[in-house]
């Protein structure tokens, strides 16, 4: 898929969240999927609840929600994403299929706070991110907090200590995809793993060589495993 893919909508409204008076309202929910056997199991889930409204196509953009339904992170659902986040009407939530760390950051740099993995959204959960979404709040799966705190830990690190070799040496996305790399896997395999186009990959890892100053790959491999950096 590319970024100028058609995605399969609907809108509905779901659940109740608490407005700025402090009462209890509908929220609007614009769903996004990449397929109509996405789209149609989650408006399904999210129709027959009491607090549902659907809502005509055209009033997409004013959705309090718009929730995206995905088998993983691509180039073209990260541009979704990205122009959902200009939108100032919506806050957006995400169920995903498969969530790497390093789609995890891409996600959260997209704006994303809310995410939840298909093969645990039933129809309570779906509701409940529609509700955290509606209220700012985030929701990750317990897993994937703990990779999101240890980036920003690195990242605190790094800027205490920008010249240490230390973890904060290389991002997480940096690490994962050198320890990829130390595996024998290919840039095609890579991209795969971590959710990122294979343009994506060559540039992260050019970006170490140069960075670091080393001679190809497998340099780079080694100098991380010497330095305990993966």
């Amino acid at each position: 898929m590319s970024a100028s893919t058609s995605y399969e909508h609907a809108t509905v409204g779901s659940g109740r969240w608490v407005s700025p008076s402090g009462r209890p309202e509908r929220v609007t929910v614009a769903v996004y999927a990449a397929d109509p056997i996405l789209r149609v199991g989650v408006v399904q889930q999210l129709r027959h609840r009491p607090e549902v409204d659907l809502l005509a196509d055209t009033d997409a953009e004013g959705a309090q929600v718009s929730l995206v339904v995905v088998d993983n992170v691509e180039d073209d659902v990260a541009a979704l994403l990205h122009r959902l986040r200009l939108n100032s009407a919506t806050r957006v939530g995400l169920v995903v299929g498969t969530l790497g760390s390093g789609a995890l950051q891409r996600v959260i740099e997209c704006g994303v706070s809310a995410v939840l993995r298909r093969a645990e959204a039933d129809q309570d959960r779906l509701v409940h991110l529609v509700l955290a979404t509606a209220n700012g709040e985030g929701v990750l799966p317990g897993d994937l907090l703990g990779k999101l705190l240890s980036h920003v830990g690195s990242l605190q690190r790094s800027a205490l200590d920008p010249q240490g070799l230390s973890l904060s040496t290389l991002t997480t996305r940096e690490a994962d995809m050198l320890r990829l790399v130390s595996e024998g896997l290919d840039t095609a395999e890579i991209a795969r793993k971590t959710a990122y186009s294979e343009r994506t990959v060559k540039n992260v890892l050019h970006e170490i060589i140069t960075r670091l100053q080393l001679r190809n790959r497998t340099h780079a491999v080694g100098y991380a495993l010497r330095n305990g950096l993966i």
